[in-house]
């Protein structure tokens, strides 16, 4: 066979080459476009969100923060709006999440160890995952219902700090569990096993080796659902706390208010002056929220420094 001949038949595979080069750097840049494209999309859902927070936040600022001070921290509620202040709410936010924040750490966290290291994976365990599961999504005002005849009435609680701090324990509760679950599950069999070859127990596998690594995972979502207790209103409404009070709870059987039903009650007022205080009260719950959330992030990434 010539040279001529052998050049002749090699030409058709060098331009089927090219196409086939051709088609498949069209395809790369087609996934490059849908690559920035889909990028550009999240980027714009992003900054939806940001925005907006940031304009809620600067028109809250802008109202509420000349209202704030000293006085503002030791008047309690009044009909008039240079006379009032936040101090039995801001106590009794406090006394909630003092009880609330331990009660549902224990129990959820003791219900996510038995489901997830000692239960049986059967249709009884399968069949309690599912209620939780759908329990993390149940309306709050339902939880105050609930709350108003097993606190209040059954268990004559009355309208106190415990019943309202029981009742929001069982509104966040499943979040904690469902959080501190897939931590737990996350954490990699082969720690468990060997715990188990240097002849340790389950209880000491779950307590020296389970826990400490599934920590920060548990703060996360505890951090979650304290965000969202301290923040509810309906509930507290249905178990009774009022949205007019003059003292400070002493302990956990006394009559209490809180922020989120004192911002209720000023928003609902007429004069301009209640909502510039409503503002005041939203910068002085978020403060709040922000330092519980600083000390659970700072506890978390201590803890994973430790593992």
């Amino acid at each position: 066979m010539s040279t001529e001949e052998i050049v002749v038949k090699e030409v058709p595979k060098s331009e089927r080459e090219r196409g086939k080069s051709g088609e498949a750097s069209g395809r790369i840049r087609f996934r490059r476009w849908k690559n920035r494209l889909a990028h550009g999309v999240f980027l714009m859902a992003t900054l939806v969100g940001v925005v907006v927070l940031a304009l809620l936040l600067a028109d809250i600022i802008r109202k509420g923060w000349s209202w704030i001070d000293a006085d503002f921290f030791n008047r309690f509620a009044s009909r008039i709006p240079e006379r009032a202040g936040i101090k039995a709410a801001l106590w009794g936010s406090l006394w909630l999440i003092s009880i609330t924040a331990p009660l549902t750490f224990l129990f959820g966290v003791a219900t996510a160890i038995y489901l997830e290291e000692y239960a049986q994976k059967g249709r009884l365990s399968r069949f309690i995952q599912l209620n939780i599961s759908n329990l993390a999504g149940v309306p709050s005002i339902v939880y105050g219902i609930l709350g108003l005849t097993l606190f209040v009435r059954w268990l004559a609680f009355g309208q106190s700090v415990l019943a309202g701090a029981l009742t929001l324990t069982l509104l966040v509760l499943p979040i904690v569990i469902v959080a501190a679950q897939e931590a737990i599950a996350a954490v990699p069999q082969s720690l468990r096993q060997a715990s188990y070859a240097m002849g340790a127990t389950r209880w000491q596998t779950i307590q020296k080796v389970v826990l400490p690594y599934a920590f920060p995972g548990i703060l996360t979502g505890t951090i979650l659902a304290l965000s969202r207790a301290i923040g509810e209103t309906a509930p507290l409404i249905m178990v009774g706390a009022v949205t007019f009070i003059a003292f400070t709870p002493g302990s956990a059987f006394d009559g209490f208010t809180a922020l989120p039903i004192q911002i209720w009650n000023w928003t609902s007022q007429p004069k301009a002056e209640f909502h510039e205080l409503a503002a005041a009260a939203i910068i002085v719950l978020l403060a709040v929220l922000l330092s519980m959330n600083a000390l659970a992030i700072y506890l978390r990434n201590k803890f994973q420094r430790k593992v």
